[in-house]
């Protein structure tokens, strides 16, 4: 059961990520060497060895595209395509232009935009499978440019990825998709294989391996983030429905039992009926025993004497989802500084965000909102600035760079500047 707290000791929540996973370390550092050096045939046999599918070709085929796209009803496709338009919409406001300052004397100073030719995106599978996490990635990194779109995903025991995270690659715009998941297929993205392409950048979810791999392979290539378990974190008050409220926490307590479901409210009243409704729709839940492990171990509801008090504890926590199930939410919205994504109203649950809405659901999490951001069209893409002086403008301020180039210490940066104004020896 839940608990509630009047009392409550923040530290609990905020030391959330300082868990240690050292016992993994070693497993992923050992599976990323392996697939370095053994390249598709490591991949193969991790394949067998954790999805127990025995794989021919890692690559999913035209063949399998076309059966996907015909195995996946009219509803879904309706769906997926609705979804594809409103994140569109939503990323492609995200979309910045260069700029370019020209100053007088022929000065020319400017920023430009490129995108990052090659992206990786990983796909979750295992205990669910993630179409709209297909939605999430490839679809910022299409609007940005990038020409190579590659999503690698673990496979069913019948070799097989879901129809409609097939499908949910095709209309997206990805390039390849290939059949392999966990520590091994960061690996394969980081590295490149006799199949797999190396890429430039990493993005997606994934369990405690992938999230180590991806940390462990940062460098070699880059990442969106380092993905902690999942989070929601509600504000509510007396006027909030607990049996919404209840729904709420427990769609993300069924993400894995590490999940962090936490209650804020005002309403000591609201607190025990929302704890009482937990328990209902527990016992009808169909991932039940995952949201109940992440319900006894991480749920919590904590008693705030206001509003603002529970805003000023959520900002502390940072959370990865934050609802605000209040009267004029709206009002609340600017004292916010501190959570991935903001659903504002009774009417608007997490999963709205997670599916439908347009803005991107793979967030900061583990308290990481007090310093990034969601996933975005700007993270497929790099920032160059550019810099022109004539020779006019660079000889009136020589002097000026050359001491301050030799207050630090470091007179080949002067002599670059001066050089090119002394006279010509003969």
């Amino acid at each position: 059961m839940i608990k509630i707290f009047k009392d409550f000791e923040l530290g609990e929540i905020l030391n959330r990520n300082l868990k240690t996973y050292d016992e993994y370390e070693n497993t992923v550092k050992d599976i990323i060497a392996n697939v370095i050096k053994n390249k598709d045939d490591a991949l193969k046999y991790y394949s067998e060895k954790f999805d127990g599918a025995v794989l021919d070709n890692l690559e999913v085929t035209r063949e399998e595209f076309e059966e996907a796209e015909k195995s996946v009803s009219c509803e879904m496709k309706k769906i997926l395509n609705t979804a594809k338009e409103n994140i569109t919409e939503f990323h492609k406001k995200q979309l910045k232009k260069g700029f370019r300052i020209n100053k007088e004397g022929g000065i020319v100073l400017g920023q430009k935009y490129t995108p990052i030719k090659k992206a990786g995106i990983y796909v979750p599978g295992g205990t669910a499978s993630y179409p709209s996490t297909v939605l999430m990635n490839v679809l910022p990194a299409k609007i940005a440019g990038v020409e190579e779109i590659v999503v690698v995903t673990p496979v069913k025991k019948d070799g097989k990825v879901k129809p409609e995270v097939l499908y949910a690659a095709q209309i997206a715009g990805a390039n390849r998709v290939f059949k392999i998941g966990g520590a091994q297929a960061i690996a394969a993205l980081a590295y490149g294989t006799n199949t797999v392409p190396k890429v430039d950048k990493i993005t997606g979810p994934g369990n405690i391996f992938v999230a180590l791999a991806k940390r462990q392979v940062y460098g070699i290539v880059s990442i969106d983030m380092i993905a902690g378990p999942s989070e929601i974190l509600i504000i509510a008050d007396d006027t909030a429905n607990p049996k919404y409220v209840a729904a709420d926490l427990l769609s993300q307590a069924e993400h894995d039992k590490l999940a962090s479901p936490v209650l804020i409210t005002n309403s000591i009243d609201l607190a025990k009926k929302v704890q009482k409704e937990i328990e209902i729709l527990l016992s009808e839940s169909i991932r039940g025993e995952i949201a109940k492990a992440s319900i006894d171990e991480n749920g919590k509801i904590i008693i705030s004497k206001s509003i603002e008090e529970a805003i000023d504890i959520s900002n502390e926590i940072a959370p990865e989802h934050l609802e605000i199930c209040v009267e004029n939410a709206f009002e609340y919205l600017d004292k916010i500084v501190n959570a991935g994504s903001i659903f504002l109203g009774k009417y608007t649950p997490e999963a709205l965000g997670d599916y439908y809405a347009g803005p991107n659901h793979t967030l900061p999490t583990s308290g990481s909102a007090k310093f990034s951001s969601p996933l975005s069209v700007d993270d497929f893409l790099k920032k160059s600035s550019y810099i022109y002086y004539p020779k006019e403008q660079l000889e009136k301020v020589k002097d000026d760079i050359a001491t301050f180039a030799e207050c630090e210490g470091l007179y080949a940066h002067a002599n670059s500047v001066l050089i090119r104004f002394e006279k010509d020896k003969k």
